[in-house]
């Protein structure tokens, strides 16, 4: 095939409905080069590199742990553009639509490229964003479909258990045994309310990390996006705990990479091991729980898991946040009050009962005075009561502190 007929010989393809495994496949044998297609990111959707190029492109550092090509440094903005990689040249074309960034096109070649093979380059980019897009507009009804029979599974009316699983199995998914759900949640922006747009591209893009990871462990692992998180439920053991711990973190970190190609920031949840399809609503509403908890009291970034909430966990159970925070208010009175006064004495609080009510300790510990720590545990007390000697008073008021951790305070919303 001559270059000059490569777009046209791809576009016919496309509309035969051929793969972009046969794109790829052509463009490199017409190019006389190895070609990759990947997401924004630089995950691959198809590729045709030996792995000698692998090799090369990992000790060009050009990809990351997780086996992503470093797209972000491919750029002209990056003074990068066709990093030579042991002899070889690479070209980025991205990929797009008028409203849309789909991913790269990406291809590694041994000599220069004439004028003629780089605009065929540039229009073989174009017959693959239509397969792309093809292709979305196809996943996204099967998605949806899926996603909302796993949602009707989390809410408890998808039928028996048996059904379940033979529903589930057409999709090419597995609900049987053990199972763990684990829920994912981009963080999030610090800078600002994004606009809508940006979310929901955002939120596809997660969406799609998620699959291609997961997918590529274990293609029956159900993955579904929610709109504003993705669930996963991944097969479990309850004998061997800290193998299923470890599945999580692997998938996490293959999902989060290296925070580079434009990935944003996500936190995640763990539900407890759920024994058969009936108990995932349960496992669910956990995972959402800890994610929720999690990032509220160890900040964002941070996977969490359900059974390490301790107290957290209990209080998190509590379905009725307004008389958990009622709790709060009726025992701690001012000292729950939103003011870097009430703050201040509730960090002091706390470190009092951590060490005992030992006043030397807490005044070491905060680098106060020992005059300054009695002074503060008498107004505390003042404000509390004989929170130093009353051991049931103390303990009300420990778990007064962690409500607060979990539900925040009067006037503050979550």
């Amino acid at each position: 095939m001559d270059v000059e007929d490569l777009a046209e010989s791809l576009a016919q393809r496309v509309l035969a409905g051929a793969d972009l495994e046969d794109l790829v496949a052509t463009i490199g044998e017409v190019l006389d080069a190895e070609v990759a297609v990947t997401t924004t990111d630089g995950r691959e959707r198809a590729a045709d590199l030996a792995e000698e190029t692998r090799a090369r492109l990992a000790d060009a550092d050009l990809t990351d742990a997780t086996g992503r090509l470093r797209v972000e440094w491919l750029g002209e903005w990056f003074g990068r553009e066709n990093q030579p990689v042991s002899g070889a040249r690479i070209h980025r074309v991205p990929l797009a639509t008028p409203t849309q960034a789909l991913g790269h096109l990406i291809a590694v070649v041994e000599r220069e490229l004439n004028e003629r093979e780089l605009v065929a380059l540039q229009r073989a980019a174009t017959a693959v964003s239509l397969s792309i897009t093809r292709e979305q507009a196809v996943s996204a009804v099967e998605n949806k479909y899926r996603g909302d029979f796993l949602r009707d599974v989390f809410l408890g009316r998808a039928g028996s258990e048996a059904f379940v699983r033979e529903h589930v199995a057409g999709f090419g998914w597995e609900l049987g045994g053990p199972m763990l759900v684990v829920v994912a949640q981009i963080d999030p922006d610090p800078s600002g309310q994004p606009a809508v747009e940006d979310q929901r591209q955002w939120q596809s893009r997660f969406a799609n990390a998620w699959r291609q990871v997961a997918g590529a462990v274990d293609k029956s692992i159900p993955i579904a996006d929610f709109g504003s998180e993705v669930v996963a439920v991944l097969p479990a053991d309850e004998t061997v705990v800290p193998a299923q711990d470890e599945q999580v973190r692997r998938l996490v970190t293959a999902v989060a990479g290296d925070k580079g190609g434009g990935r944003r920031p996500f936190s995640v949840g763990v539900g407890r091991v759920a024994c058969g399809a009936a108990a995932l609503p349960e496992s669910y509403t956990q995972a959402r729980r800890a994610l929720d908890v999690g990032r509220r009291f160890r900040g964002p970034s941070t996977t969490t898991w359900f059974d390490d909430l301790g107290l957290h966990r209990l209080i998190a159970m509590v379905p009725d946040t307004a008389e958990l925070r009622a709790f709060a208010d009726d025992v701690l009175g001012e000292l729950a009050e939103p003011t870097e006064e009430a703050a201040t004495l509730r960090e002091t609080l706390q470190v009092l009962l951590n060490t005992n009510f030992n006043v030397a300790e807490a005044a070491r510990t905060q680098f106060f005075h020992y005059n300054t720590m009695r002074y503060r545990v008498g107004k505390l007390e003042r404000l509390l009561g004989p929170v130093a000697s009353d051991q049931n008073l103390r303990l009300d008021v420990a778990v007064a502190l962690k409500v607060l951790e979990v539900v925040g305070h009067a006037g503050t919303t979550r």
